[in-house]
């Protein structure tokens, strides 16, 4: 394998700065953000690293080739002229998956389907038969990317995506996704020393990913990868990265998080993933109203994801609570830093109280926000109405 690989992490949108920090820190070069995801070069051993450490990456793509096309034979052309024997043995499976942004084709799913004829195609030139295709467990995944007039195939060195961690089974309703929880902690400025309150904490993914940031484990340390099915796979590296990351981790110890929920059911679902993640002797988590809710230190972070209607009936109901949200929060969390993630962006104005910064995010393809308010008492309120258009909206970090 070439020492020097060209690599692509996209993530959820308005973490990408977050992530190009992690990417910094773990050695990677030539890092280059762009809207959801970060580029970067750098070994095998950063492209092993990055999928163990990395708490906001969605996957660790490697770039095989790239170039402009004007019809489907181009790409065609493209994929054929990768040596895909020397990347995986024919006795892998595969599965192909075509993505684009104002891509000029008429199916996205033929494109899937040409390149995959031209990985076949280059296995059978080799005499080797051709690679079988599984679309629900495959041993390799191909992701080919096109724009207007340019494509870019890739290598998935992750397998499964990264924000499935290992520990989750049950989700309750709406889960947020594990890298999108840890990079709204880590803009949160959670480093894992402060105290954590989620009021409304749902089936626990913000209690899993503070605490693993907390402990300093590797997000990816109870599951399998991609790359371990690839021809280049250096099993002992690999095994020294985990052995690496294993004596990293802090020894576990009462931690000073804490998780509520209104709903007794969702606590049970909550305490089972903390279970499985291994916390839960380290975390105390209780059934109770947000109202009923109080700081169990002087100082410390609420970082939680209130509900979100979609019907209007909901949206009427959430107006009406946000106020009540934020007197609860100046009548008990002075001192403490609040940060709300919300698809509702009404909440900044009806809380009020004064975000010090709107962050835009997206979950999924909703737009959202995560609002930071510092509860100082009596300057958090907010001012007179007139200075509300003042609030940037922008984001800033």
């Amino acid at each position: 394998m070439d020492s020097r690989l060209s690599l692509f992490a996209p993530c959820p949108r308005g973490l990408e700065q977050i992530l190009a920090d992690e990417l910094l820190a773990l050695g990677a070069g030539d890092i280059a953000p762009t809207d959801g995801g970060v580029a970067f070069a750098g070994d095998a051993r950063l492209m092993m690293a990055v999928n163990l450490h990395s708490r906001t990456a969605s996957r660790v793509l490697l770039r095989l080739a790239h170039g402009g096309y004007h019809a489907d034979q181009d790409i065609y052309r493209l994929a054929m002229g990768v040596d895909w024997p020397r990347w995986f043995d024919v006795s892998r499976t595969i599965k192909l998956k075509a993505d684009g942004i104002a891509a000029r084709v008429k199916s996205l799913d033929y494109i899937g389907l040409t390149v995959k004829d031209a990985i076949c195609d280059r296995f059978r030139q080799t005499h080797q038969g051709r690679p079988s295709v599984d679309t629900r467990h495959p041993d390799v995944r191909v992701n080919v990317f096109l724009t207007a007039d340019e494509a870019t195939i890739y290598l998935d060195t992750s397998g499964e995506p990264l924000f499935k961690r290992g520990w989750r089974e049950e989700t309750g309703e709406a889960p947020l996704r594990e890298n999108l929880a840890a990079g709204i902690l880590l803009l949160a400025g959670y480093d894992g020393s402060q105290p954590l309150l989620d009021p409304m904490c749902g089936s626990g993914t913000f209690l899993v990913e503070a605490a693993d940031i907390a402990l300093n484990r590797a997000p990816g340390r109870a599951r399998s990868f991609g790359f371990e099915a690839l021809s280049s796979f250096d099993s002992a590296a690999w095994e020294k990265l985990q052995l690496d990351a294993r004596k990293a981790e802090q020894p576990a110890a009462s931690l000073a998080i804490r998780g509520s929920d209104r709903s007794q059911a969702m606590i049970n679902i909550a305490r089972a993933n903390l279970e499985r993640a291994g916390l839960a002797d380290l975390i105390k988590v209780a059934a109770a109203d947000v109202a009923d809710t109080r700081p169990h230190a002087e100082h410390g972070l609420i970082v939680s994801n209130p509900p979100y209607g979609v019907r209007l009936e909901e949206q009427d109901q959430l107006a009406a609570w946000y106020p009540e949200l934020g007197d609860w929060l100046k009548a008990h969390f002075a001192g403490w830093t609040a940060c709300l993630f919300s698809g509702d962006l009404r909440l900044g104005k009806l809380i009020h109280l004064a975000p010090k910064r709107r962050t835009p995010l997206f979950n999924g393809s909703l737009q959202c926000r995560l609002f930071v308010i510092n509860m100082v008492e009596g300057s958090a309120r907010k001012q007179k109405d007139g200075e509300n258009g003042t609030e940037s909206e922008n984001g800033e970090q």
